[in-house]
């Protein structure tokens, strides 16, 4: 059964300053999505029954045109969401020139122990004091998780109370190669996730979905039978700052923004050509506490 493309995560630019160490992206390049595709890629996208977007990384506040990138989505009946490591002045300033014409805005934020994996400086704290700048209706903090304390997820608990904001979670996703550097096996991996999770449990009412995404995880990194994984399900189709649409970041299977209609109405309504693996399924099935609307943007920074 084929899951059908509601929504797409719009890559605005093929880099970002934030060098996650632990980063989504597989199509990392330079240049930003020029407007002329981007006009394309909605028009393409709006005709297969696409409702809306989501602007992510690279850093979509870096864009020279970010406002004309928003109207333009709502032009062709879009609703337009974000998600931003927005923390300097003048990405703060870019941002508030849009968050009115925002669904939602997500700041992604890093734990202290994923700060350290990731060699990043994205507080909870600075991403609190971002989402108290906008004015955008939907606020949402997305913290990615790994060795978590119950200190720190007390403070998390008061922090987004006290500013009246969601919170998602998802733990960092190592690949076998980054396993290796940290000279971590697949078990140990694991073995803190359900740590993190229990921790976060502790303080915060994760849903069921939440634990589902990290079962679906486990079972991505230990197939219990070797079999093969399954098709790709994801209901966001993602396209590339250079205009190419694929099922999901990691996807290899592509088609031109510029191919012809058929082609592209061909490979967002036929049946998946790639498999999950455990990177793709972080974004593919992104998780949340109690309320699952929150989840509705949640992408690579």
């Amino acid at each position: 059964m084929n899951t059908h493309v509601r929504t797409a995560l719009i890559s605005t630019a093929g880099h970002c300053k934030v060098a996650c160490g632990f980063c989504f992206r597989a199509d990392r390049a330079h240049g930003f999505l020029d407007t002329a595709t981007y006009t394309r890629t909605l028009s393409r996208l709006k005709e297969t029954g696409v409702e809306g977007l989501c602007l992510t990384g690279g850093e979509p506040t870096h864009h020279p045109q970010l406002r004309q990138l928003v109207r333009l989505a709502h032009q062709f009946g879009m609703s337009v969401s974000m998600v931003t490591s927005a923390r300097t002045v003048a990405e703060v300033i870019a941002l508030s020139r849009v968050a009115r014409l925002l669904a939602n805005l997500t700041v992604s934020a890093d734990s202290q122990g994923a700060m350290l994996l990731g060699r990043t400086t994205r507080t909870a704290t600075s991403g609190i004091e971002t989402l108290r700048a906008i004015s955008t209706e939907t606020k949402i903090l997305h913290v990615t998780c790994w060795s978590l304390s119950d200190g720190e997820c007390q403070n998390l608990a008061e922090l987004v109370s006290e500013a009246g904001v969601e919170v998602q979670f998802s733990p960092v996703v190592l690949d076998e190669r980054a396993l290796r550097r940290d000279g971590k096996s697949v078990q140990d991996y694991l073995v803190q996730q359900q740590l993190d999770a229990d921790a976060l449990g502790r303080y915060f009412n994760l849903s069921d979905r939440y634990r589902a995404y990290l079962d679906e995880l486990r079972d991505l990194q230990l197939p219990a039978t070797g079999g093969e994984r399954w098709s790709c399900r994801s209901a966001s189709a993602y396209v590339s700052a250079d205009g190419h649409i694929r099922r999901c970041p990691y996807g290899r299977a592509s088609v031109s923004a510029h191919a012809p209609r058929a082609a592209i109405r061909q490979f967002l309504t036929g049946p998946a050509q790639d498999r999950v693996i455990p990177d793709c399924a972080a974004i593919c099935h992104p998780s949340a506490t109690s309320d699952d609307r929150s989840a509705s943007c949640s992408a690579p920074t």
